[in-house]
């Protein structure tokens, strides 16, 4: 690979079906892991927050330093974004008492501010352009808002206390149809891609977070009662197995944007 050749490609991966499993497989891990800390552990939503958001914190500074992608530094940083996410959005839900649907609304205006932000900022809000430092900063903001919302929106569905009562179960088809849908607009319409991968990358989040909960939460609320430890170890076993042996590549970014942002 010539040198050219290395300055178009940025440090996130290419968006594949590779991509959305580990993506899947990394939200359900953080709704598992986050329950684990703050429930079985005991330890509360602000003292799990307070955890996984030092941890993202760490993650995220290290893969803005980064120079090239790395595979699995950028998932352990989503990772990161899902625990922390769901720890969040558990806060707001419950220990702010604004419930499931005040927290998905709360969030979800929060999340589209960002992208406004973004938008209005840079001129773009594509994995294609993020080809400055404050394009990355942007990119992760964003990304945390739709995990923390994916976890409020994901209660809000499919809870039986408090929610729409769909169940776990019902939850996961309803998010699997939503992105089944744009999955088909992706491929059969001309709708922007962009606003598509954005689409499918907040509907994923709760996908995942009523999957996990319907690994762990009990029989008598629907769920399977497995323990929360058991299953974020396998998933995890899993997400490696992926970054190791699935074939991923960093996403190339837009040429023209790469040279209206290099410095003269």
């Amino acid at each position: 690979m010539n040198d050219s050749t290395k300055a178009v490609l940025g440090k996130v991966p290419q968006v594949t079906l590779i991509f959305w499993i580990i993506k899947i497989a990394a939200t359900t891990l953080g709704e598992t892991a986050g329950d684990a800390v703050t429930m079985s552990m005991n330890l509360g939503y602000l003292a799990g927050t307070a955890i996984f958001a030092a941890i993202f914190i760490a993650a995220v500074s290290a893969q803005i330093a980064a120079t090239k992608f790395n595979k699995f530094l950028f998932w352990f940083v989503i990772v990161a974004t899902t625990t922390t996410g769901t720890t969040l959005a558990d806060f707001f839900d419950r220990s702010l008492g604004i419930g499931y649907l005040g927290g998905s609304t709360l969030l979800f205006v929060l999340l589209i501010a960002s992208l406004g932000i973004w938008y209005k900022t840079l001129g773009s809000v594509s994995i294609n352009d993020l080809t400055s430092r404050k394009a990355e900063i942007f990119y992760w903001a964003t990304i945390m808002l739709s995990q923390t919302l994916g976890t409020a929106l994901g209660d809000w569905v499919a809870d039986p206390d408090g929610g729409c009562g769909l169940g776990y179960q019902g939850g996961a088809i309803l998010f699997s149809v939503g992105l089944a849908v744009v999955a088909a607009a992706y491929y059969w319409t001309k709708a922007p891609h962009t606003l598509l991968f954005w689409a499918a990358f907040i509907l994923s989040r709760p996908l995942g977070a009523t999957v996990g909960d319907f690994l762990d939460k009990p029989i008598a609320k629907g769920g399977l009662a497995m323990s929360r430890y058991s299953a974020s170890a396998a998933l995890a076993i899993f997400i490696i197995a992926c970054i190791v042996f699935l074939p991923q590549k960093a996403e190339q970014l837009s040429e023209n944007k790469l040279q209206k942002d290099r410095p003269e």
